[in-house]
């Protein structure tokens, strides 16, 4: 059997370099193309002929966008709204990456450490402005859990550091973790599969199919982690707590 890990390496289909800069484009970036124009389809469905009894599509949109501003409001208050459209991409462009790297033959970019990494990054940096543009250097009262001792401080505040230091890490390999695992058990559950023949190739078959349907489901709840923990950090920003 082939090396499960061969399916993230990435190839370059069109060499481009630019400046000493290797800007080749390879599978990722197609499927990222891909991803983007899934989602505006989508949209567009949902929007293209809007009826007061919704149809499924824009019934789904509906309900999704719905659940979604519900989210921000929760987490982040009425002022999270500015940042609604970008809680909504962020959500889709996972979910649509997550679900379309489950066709075979596809790629999963969120595979890729580097693209969750800099999502995770973004999120962060974000946080970071937001946190500081309306708080101003009071913000970095946030390193200082409430009813915490001043004796405490010269622990505490170590502690707090690294964790909001770890903050674009985990959420980062979280995602890579549970696509790249999902895919690589589906790969070897697959090969397993074709090894077996017709006489105990169905074992691996039906392994196959569960962890399908589990994945399917992984999708979903790894695109929700990632924007509800997007949509956490940005309300600590602003609400300072």
């Amino acid at each position: 059997m082939e090396n499960p890990l061969e399916h993230f390496a990435l190839r370059p289909l069109i060499p481009l370099h630019l400046f000493g800069l290797d800007l080749s484009i390879n599978q990722a970036v197609i499927m990222m193309w891909v991803i983007i124009g899934m989602v505006s389809l989508f949209f567009w469905a949902a929007a293209r002929r809007p009826q007061l009894v919704p149809s499924k599509i824009q019934s789904m949109a509906e309900v999704s966008v719905e659940f979604l501003r519900t989210l921000v409001i929760d987490n982040m208050g009425p002022k999270g709204m500015r940042f609604f459209p970008f809680i909504v991409t962020l959500f889709f462009f996972i979910l649509f990456a997550n679900l379309l790297g489950l066709i075979p033959g596809s790629y999963t970019v969120t595979s890729q450490l580097i693209v969750t990494g800099i999502f995770a990054l973004v999120v962060y940096v974000m946080s970071l402005i937001v946190g500081f543009r309306i708080h101003g250097l009071h913000f970095l009262t946030i390193l200082v859990p409430p009813g915490t001792p001043a004796w405490l401080l010269p622990l505490m505040l170590p502690i707090e550091i690294i964790s909001q230091l770890a903050r674009p890490v985990t959420l980062a390999v979280r995602l890579f973790a549970n696509m790249t695992a999902g895919h690589t058990v589906l790969y070897v559950l697959f090969g397993m599969m074709l090894a077996g023949g017709v006489l105990i190739g169905w074992l691996p078959f039906g392994f196959t199919v569960a962890v399908y349907l589990l994945e399917v489901i992984v999708a979903f709840i790894q695109a929700f982690i990632f924007t509800i923990l997007a949509t956490v950090y940005l309300g600590d920003a602003i609400k300072l707590h």
